[in-house]
């Protein structure tokens, strides 16, 4: 009995020795399945990291430039530190039965740092604004640039509640201050470069080029302006006798204009360029106190697109410089005239890894 008892001591010992052997062993293989997995995922996302870097280099280098003019900047990445300024100005006039009124109006000016990488000609950035933090600047803006050997592209938007100046309407002033009035305006301008193998917009405004040797080229565009400015519902609430002004604007402009890359030394580089377009389509109105008068058939209609960049580079890898971007327009038909200016300031220092 006793060895009975031994014998099923044993047994059972045995029996709870074998059971966490298998379970571990299961474990085991689990492991090592997850494992191998683990890896073969890993593996497949380096290939398609290393396919979609083979893909963005060949598309990087395969556009065609002329080498003894533009070429690419040695490294992969490029990091920029960004101090960005804006600002916008608005003036109108005319006569609406037999009563002149004038506008001049400016936004409060909108001052932003941002850090931008830029790896094979793909760019992503992010903006910080101090003033918003602490609640002073209220206004919103987006800018989009595109800029490409051939096609160029600016797009910016902007409502603004920081705008200010004075009406008047025959003798009476009004003073508008900050919330009195709501802006809303977009500015677009389109850019074809013709001499696209030796002129180098990226050159100038992203560095994803190098211009060695000056060049210039002719351009041909395409420019839109819309927007409208409002008298808020707060002033209206806040002093009823207040004019209730309300601009609307819209502008499409076909033209052409030129552009130049200066090199000198090799070290700097010098851009100007300016695109005037001709308006083939316009809506403006200008209305005060629910007296409308809409623009006909004008005298001077034009949309002007300038550009100036100066540019050091103080080796292959370090680079510094600034740019604007100007946005300008005057619609006169003898009654109305409307006129608007939008620029945009940045300077920059960046290298190259």
């Amino acid at each position: 009995m006793f060895d009975s008892i031994i014998h099923g001591r044993y047994l059972v010992v045995f029996e709870k020795v074998r059971m966490p052997f298998a379970i571990s062993l299961l474990i085991l293989v689990l492991s090592s399945a997850s494992i191998m997995e683990s890896h073969a995922q890993r593996l497949n996302q380096r290939q398609r990291r290393e396919r979609m870097d083979s893909a963005l280099t060949a598309r990087y280098y395969r556009i065609p430039y002329d080498t003894n003019y533009v070429v690419r900047p040695e490294g992969r990445l490029t990091l920029k530190v960004r101090m960005n300024q804006t600002g916008n100005s608005f003036h109108a006039k005319g006569t609406v039965n037999d009563i002149y009124s004038k506008a001049d109006l400016k936004t409060g000016h909108k001052t932003t740092f941002s850090i931008a990488g830029i790896y094979r000609g793909i760019s992503a950035g992010i903006a910080i604004n101090p003033a918003k933090w602490k609640g002073v600047y209220k206004d919103y803006e987006f800018n989009l640039n595109y800029y490409s050997s051939r096609f160029s592209l600016d797009f910016s938007y902007q409502r603004s509640e920081s705008l200010r100046g004075d009406v008047n309407r025959g003798d009476r002033l009004q003073q508008m201050e900050t919330g009195d009035l709501i802006l809303k305006v977009a500015n677009l301008a389109g850019y074809y470069t013709f001499n696209h193998r030796q002129f180098s917009f990226p050159a100038a405004f992203t560095q994803s080029f190098i211009q060695r040797r000056s060049a210039g080229s002719w351009l041909a565009g395409i420019s839109y302006q819309g927007g409208s400015i409002k008298t808020s519902d707060e002033l209206k609430e806040k002093n009823p006798n207040a004019p209730d002004v309300n601009i609307d604007i819209g502008h499409i402009g076909i033209g052409g204009g030129y552009g130049y890359n200066w090199v000198l030394g090799k070290k700097w580089l010098i851009h100007f360029s300016m695109l005037p377009t001709i308006v083939v389509y316009n809506r403006n109105n200008f209305t005060v106190n629910g007296e409308r008068k809409k623009a006909k058939r004008m005298r001077f209609n034009m949309i002007f697109n300038e550009r100036v960049a100066i540019i050091r580079n103080f080796s292959p890898r370090y680079f510094a410089g600034a740019t604007l971007v100007m946005n300008n327009s005057i619609f006169d038909d003898k009654v109305v005239i409307v006129n608007q200016n939008k620029w945009r300031a940045r300077a920059f220092f960046g290298f190259r890894l």
